[in-house]
């Protein structure tokens, strides 16, 4: 009994470890939750980086591919029992045994990162409504099942952590830009819409390209999809006072996607900006931390 014990602090100790290194932001917020939805936030959040770094640690695409289909038949595996001898997949074992996450909730989150991950880099969304829902079906996916690991129950707390989740996953995307072009992915989460309405959008062959001509040009499609976030946080606290107190924690994860609009917003939303890889989301650590303890505090988000 022991050596599974020990097995399975060492499964959670190295899901906080990957958070803390690989999503250094949602890990500070975790820190603010109450132990009860903690441990399971974390083993989520684990779950979440390895699905999410997985097209971006395989050597071929096709590799990063089976290991997201690995983990859609890992999930099956966990319901039925199944021991998977993989740390993340052990911790997220016991948290499911306790907290009785569901696993469509699960599957959704994985499913979307395998359609991300089969598209072809021309493949481009048509609308942010696209974006929008990839955005629901894992940022905000996300939020859903650790609320449920704390056995909160509440159509206003849904509803506000589905547009917190929107947000933060459409901030995430704009943060990405010059990491996708980098390694070909072209600017592939800029809808082809908001491209076109800014002189971005070029069509040849057939085909249709993101081409960066005009930095002015893509200051301003980031500023357009930046602002259809900006109206999610918006929702998000109008909704504020009909969220149970022990809710709001777990919706801290607004804070960082106030950041990061701020830090946008500070370099006339030019995603190449140096300053945006500066400390946490562009702003000085400490400050971020304080901000983040404040908010806590007051029972914010």
């Amino acid at each position: 009994m022991n050596g599974v014990s020990s097995s399975l602090r060492a499964a959670f100790s190295y899901c906080v470890q990957q958070v803390r290194s690989y999503d250094y932001h949602h890990y500070l917020c975790l820190l603010e939750l109450p132990p009860d939805m903690r441990k399971a936030a974390f083993a989520l959040r684990a779950f979440n980086v390895e699905t999410a770094r997985a097209m971006d640690v395989a050597s071929d695409p096709m590799i990063g591919l089976m290991r997201l289909v690995w983990w859609q038949e890992a999930i099956d595996k966990i319901y039925a029992n199944k021991l998977i001898e993989h740390p993340t997949a052990q911790a997220l074992s016991s948290v499911i045994s306790e907290s009785k996450i569901s696993k469509a909730w699960l599957k959704r989150l994985v499913e979307a990162r395998i359609n991300d991950a089969s598209k072809e880099v021309t493949d481009l969304p048509e609308s942010i409504e696209e974006l929008e829902k990839y955005a629901e079906d894992t940022a905000s996916t996300l939020l859903y099942m650790t609320l449920q690991s704390g056995g909160i129950r509440s159509t206003a707390v849904d509803h506000a952590a589905s547009h917190v989740g929107k947000a933060s996953g459409l901030l995430l995307l704009l943060k990405s830009l010059p990491y996708h072009a980098s390694r070909n992915r072209h600017f592939s989460y800029i809808p082809a819409k908001v491209a076109a309405k800014h002189g971005l959008l070029v069509k040849e062959g057939g085909r249709s390209e993101i081409r960066l001509d005009s930095r002015e040009g893509l200051c301003d499609a980031v500023f357009e999809m930046a602002s259809v976030a900006n109206a999610h946080l918006l929702k998000a606290r109008d909704l504020a006072d009909a969220v149970p107190f022990e809710a709001r924690k777990a919706l801290l994860v607004a804070v960082p996607a106030q950041v990061l609009l701020d830090s946008l917003s500070r370099v006339q939303f030019d995603v190449f900006d140096s300053r945006l890889a500066r400390g946490v989301l562009g702003e000085p650590p400490l400050w971020f931390q304080l901000k983040l303890k404040w908010y806590s505090w007051r029972g914010k988000y």
